[in-house]
């Protein structure tokens, strides 16, 4: 078979980590983030009316045995779902690949549906490019993987109008990480703000999953749905950057070079690509400031952001590892988020409620009247889906088995759950404020 021939295999990334993992071996090292997105159509407006509930789950192909891992139920999208996708070419996935030097092996862009499908065969992507060479395909993975990370970073800017605003403001000369916030986050009074705490892996913000970008579509794996969603709803909107922790200098020098859009001869191009799929790893790792871990980059921005939005009512909305990133600020500063969030949505979290909050009597009843968990479960979606091990508030499906596809299963339910804490905290609000009477006028006048 000629070098270029794809070959399905059974091979791929995990999400959690930098590994391969390999049907046919051991583990090997990996790489990092990915996320993808797609193809032009017709751009509405946020402040539009809201999309409407996605259709029941079609059952999908019975998948290869040669495939990456058996398929998952999916939730079906609504053409209305993709509406918000890039109207110009200028969007296009395709775009970034044609500025890199990889345009050969990665003949990939985004079709109608959002799904990752090669421009010639229009086949899912497929790890084994190199037949049987694992690190080369790792390589290119993880060249697929930054291309579509920048692409996503470019889909939050123009497509849902974010800000990207870099960690610590004063640190210009240092690496330093970012997150998006929609314009008026921190200075519009009176309305809701949603924070979003993605899972740990290599994704960066704005995905759920890496994986499922890749696999099952932008629908899916992005977060770009929720967003707009929110916007709709009229909410502001903070998207959390927790795994940007670090920069390999030898991996920034050969995206650098590799992703060149200078117009150089074809065998320097080669000589770039043959360079960047060698098997050379760097060490030359430096810690962003501020954003160390997961836990410090939303210490921070709680610290420095949403704290200070005064008359905000804040929602979270957290994936896996979030969930004990969150309750990790929920500890650290109790009194301030007890008082500001009004409600939390947990999806399939990590969280260890005994081991984070012990036996503090406030956080605990404070989690039980303002939490809500979507677990994966063979179960339909909000049937209660409580077990012995997470009992402290109410538990229920996330309407799929998938961890990847939990967000996307469950955003609907959860946007509806948004509204009802919203409006049962204004009702609380109400109810203290003192209502004037012609009784308590006079005792006053005559006081």
């Amino acid at each position: 078979m000629k070098r270029g021939d794809e070959v399905k295999s059974g091979r791929g990334f995990d999400d959690s980590s930098q590994w391969v993992f390999d049907s046919q071996g051991p583990a090997r090292p990996g790489n990092p983030p990915l996320c993808a997105p797609l193809h032009p159509t017709p751009f509405h407006s946020p402040l539009t009316s809201p999309p409407p509930l996605p259709p029941a789950p079609e059952p999908e192909p019975e998948p290869e045995p040669s495939q990456l891992r058996a398929a998952a139920p999916v939730v079906a999208c609504s053409p209305a779902l993709t509406e918000w996708l890039p109207v110009t070419q200028e969007l296009s996935f395709r775009k970034f690949i044609e500025q890199s030097d990889l345009l050969e092996e990665l003949k990939y862009d985004f079709n109608e549906k959002a799904e990752l499908r090669h421009t010639e065969t229009h086949k899912p992507f497929v790890f084994n490019y190199y037949k049987n060479v694992l690190e080369r395909n790792s390589k290119r993975y993880q060249a697929l993987g930054h291309l579509l990370e920048q692409y996503i970073y470019e889909l939050l800017e123009k497509v849902c109008k974010l800000q990207k605003v870099y960690i610590p403001p004063e640190a210009d000369k240092e690496p330093r990480s970012f997150f998006f916030m929609s314009e008026r986050a921190l200075t519009s009074h009176h309305s809701a703000l949603l924070v979003l705490l993605q899972d740990r892996g290599v994704f960066r913000a704005g995905q759920w999953s890496q994986q499922a970008v890749i696999h099952h579509g932008l629908q899916h794996g992005s977060q770009i749905p929720c967003i707009q969603m929110a916007l709709q709803a009229h909410y502001d909107v903070i998207v959390l950057n927790p795994n940007d922790n670090f920069v390999d200098l030898q991996t920034e020098k050969e995206w650098k070079g590799l992703l060149t859009q200078n117009v150089e001869s074809p065998s320097r191009k080669m000589v770039q690509t043959e360079s960047f799929l060698s098997l050379q790893q760097s060490l030359q790792c430096i810690p962003k400031r501020c954003s160390n871990t997961p836990e410090e980059h939303m210490a921070y921005i709680w610290d420095y952001f949403i704290s200070k939005a005064e008359g905000k009512d804040v929602a979270f909305l957290v994936h896996g590892y979030g969930g004990l990133v969150f309750m990790d600020l929920l500890v650290r500063r109790k009194w301030e988020v007890m008082s500001k969030v009004y409600a939390v949505a947990l999806i399939d979290s990590e969280h260890h409620v005994g081991h984070q909050l012990g036996s503090d009597i406030q956080l605990l009843a404070w989690i039980k009247h303002h939490c809500r968990e979507w677990v994966t479960s063979p179960k339909p979606l909000d049937k209660p889906a409580a077990t012995v091990l997470k009992k402290e508030f109410p538990t229920v499906s996330a309407g799929t088995e998938e961890h990847n596809l939990a967000p996307s299963s469950s955003l609907q339910s959860i946007f509806k759950y948004f509204r009802k804490s919203l409006k049962a905290k204004g009702a609380i609000n109400f109810s203290r404020v003192p209502i004037v009477t012609r009784s308590s006028t006079k005792r006053k006048q005559s006081a």
